[in-house]
């Protein structure tokens, strides 16, 4: 009896040399330490006193911090003995300037542009930061308030790298999100199109990507209804394939299933520690910017490749 077509598709990896080794790179502490970092910061030229450490030594501090879910203080010992197994002359933060540098750290996030069109892929998850785990939640119940951050990615569906990263409370919905994930996109750069589930079908999420000419991929709502206006186009198309082929075909001739790589994301990002360990909202930004950050050296390090088994 044949297998059926609803069953689980297996897969065969076909770099898995190269894979293997890009696994294997991911433990080198090396690739996060540059010889020809800036570690020292630059005058500012302004009256007072001057910062001692660059924000690239910051970032590199709270890197190692993310990557190991380590205390600050431990955090800073491990990036001392770093620097003197590497021969560099250079002295770590005080944790206390890094606990203080980190509320107004720009933390940069490392990534591949994309050379023929970025095909972006939208979802969110929440990670917590108060309360207990869920295990002990499920067993014993809950004895005081849990509370997450709601993190809104936006990645490239040909890199899975993560392009654009928004943090908000709980309370954000998606669709207000979409149009920022859009901006942090630079303008130079083509967008092809926006993939997302049914939360994004608002008219600001539309409106936006009729302003970049990007092709929005969202299924419509069930009972939707065309609408009016160029922001519109693709949507009533989509409407009308719904209605006419079934919303099931119109996902397949879309391209809408793409969108399971954002949940592998999500899986990867969640990896790096299910709860955020700073308390207050500034460091709690600057610490998931640094999680994407990691992701995308570890892509861009290497990805398995796969092909479908008949």
């Amino acid at each position: 009896m044949s297998e059926s077509s609803w069953g689980r598709k297996r897969y065969r990896t076909t770099n898995w040399k190269a894979y293997n080794a890009a696994l294997k790179a991911r433990g080198d502490l090396t690739i996060w330490l540059d010889f020809g970092l800036q570690w020292l910061a630059p005058s500012s030229g302004k009256r007072g006193r001057n910062r001692t450490f660059s924000d690239t030594a910051i970032q590199f501090c709270l890197t190692i911090k993310c990557l190991f879910g380590l205390p600050l203080r431990q955090t800073l010992g491990l990036v001392q003995s770093l620097l003197k197994l590497m021969g560099l002359p250079w002295a770590a933060p005080d944790y206390s300037t890094v606990c203080r540098r980190q509320k107004s750290q720009n933390a940069l996030v490392h990534y591949r542009p994309s050379s023929q069109g970025l095909h972006m892929l939208a979802d969110s998850t929440g990670i917590k930061f108060l309360g207990e785990g869920e295990w002990k939640t499920k067993k014993h119940g809950a004895e005081r308030r849990r509370q997450w951050r709601k993190v809104h990615l936006g990645i490239d569906a040909d890199t899975m790298q993560i392009r654009a990263i928004v943090v908000t409370t709980n309370e954000v919905g998606d669709s207000p999100v979409g149009a920022e994930l859009l901006n942090q996109i630079p303008s130079h750069e083509t967008v092809v199109s926006l993939t997302g589930d049914g939360a994004y079908d608002t008219q600001d999420v539309h409106e936006a990507c009729h302003r970049r000419g990007v092709i929005p991929v969202i299924p419509p709502r069930k009972g939707a209804r065309l609408r009016k206006g160029l922001a519109f186009t693709h949507r009533n198309e989509a409407v009308k394939a719904c209605k006419r082929l079934g919303r099931a075909i119109w996902k397949r001739w879309s391209g809408y299933h793409r969108r399971s790589l954002v949940e592998t994301k999500m899986n990867c990002f969640k990896r790096l520690g299910e709860k955020v360990m700073s308390r207050t909202f500034e460091r709690q930004v600057v610490e998931l910017n640094i999680r994407a950050s990691i992701l995308n050296r570890f892509t861009e390090l290497g990805t398995p490749q796969t092909v479908a088994l008949a």
